[in-house]
């Protein structure tokens, strides 16, 4: 399995627009991102890390799995990584609505969505079995 951390992508090969001075972050080009991922993905064995999945193509995902994490440890998280406070209240604002479990739900099957705690390192070990778990059932049932 390859790791894309798309975050680091985006500024290493320049898939952004701009730079958004009040939230401190690039502007993303979805086309362009979109457009350099394009053979990396579609030939299998990825795992996507990224802030949301919606404007993924369906097609290149068997498994989506959406971090969820209580408000005082995504504050804490976030003020360590020393986010702008508008952005760590966006963020905060968005796991309290639930966004981006919504739109994993409305962009892709329900069969493939899964909400996941990510808290502590006991969930973060959890999640890694979890997927390390999955990995011979989908060869099984994909082996052609």
């Amino acid at each position: 399995m390859k790791h894309i951390e798309v975050s680091a992508m985006v500024k290493a090969e320049g898939w952004h627009e701009s730079w958004d001075d009040e939230f401190q972050t690039y502007v993303l080009d979805e086309d362009a991102m979109l457009d350099g991922l394009e053979d990396q993905v579609s030939a299998g064995g990825c795992v996507v890390d990224f802030h949301s999945s919606d404007l993924f193509p369906e097609r290149w995902f068997d498994l989506v799995l959406v971090l969820r994490c209580n408000n005082t440890a995504l504050f804490d998280r976030l003020t360590a990584r020393g986010y702008a406070p508008n952005k760590v209240t966006e963020n905060l604002e968005c796991e309290i609505m639930q966004t981006v479990l919504e739109e994993a739900r409305e962009a892709y099957p329900a069969e493939i969505v899964h909400e996941c705690p990510s808290e502590s390192l006991e969930h973060l070990e959890a999640n890694v079995q979890r997927v390390v778990a999955w990995i011979p059932a989908w060869q099984a049932n994909n082996d052609k």
